[in-house]
């Protein structure tokens, strides 16, 4: 089941499955004939609503993800970096025990099925640079610069 979802930076098509949430992607074009929104959906969206007005820090939904071993580790790595806060690709790839996976880091981000949720916009160049985002640099930049007004 897959329902599309509008918040401050765009929109948004969540997917279930079963009892999980399987993706979470941002879309220029929405297919409204394809919606189902289903209460699960409705929650997610609940949340990302409040994580966007800053009255939330983390997720309390079921959710699955699908992807490689590594894309799993990674993914996880991402969940440690706190709100507000960022990581270089190297930091990444040194907390999974690889230093030299930094290009695989960026890779694994890239394939992230469930933006925001597993936060790989916290993911930056080692120089600060911003680097690239599924969603976009300007959504990255808003994502971050949202995490920093409302972190506490």
């Amino acid at each position: 089941m897959v329902a599309f979802y509008t918040f401050l930076c765009g929109t948004f098509r969540i997917q279930q499955e079963g009892d999980s949430i399987v993706s979470v992607q941002m879309v220029q074009t929405p297919s409204y004939e394809s919606c189902t929104p289903t209460p699960l959906t409705d929650e997610l969206a609940k949340q990302l609503d409040e994580y966007f007005r800053g009255n939330r820090q983390h997720f309390d939904v079921p959710y699955d993800l699908i992807g490689t071993p590594f894309q799993k580790q990674v993914w996880s790595a991402l969940c440690q970096i706190p709100y507000g806060q960022t990581r270089s690709y190297l930091d990444v790839a040194q907390s999974i025990g690889n230093a030299r996976a930094c290009r695989a880091v960026g890779m694994a981000n890239h394939r992230n099925p469930l933006l925001i949720l597993i936060p790989c916009h916290r993911v930056i160049g080692a120089d600060g640079s911003l680097g690239g985002y599924a969603a976009g640099v300007d959504t990255k930049q808003f994502l971050l610069e949202l995490e920093q007004k409302y972190r506490f």
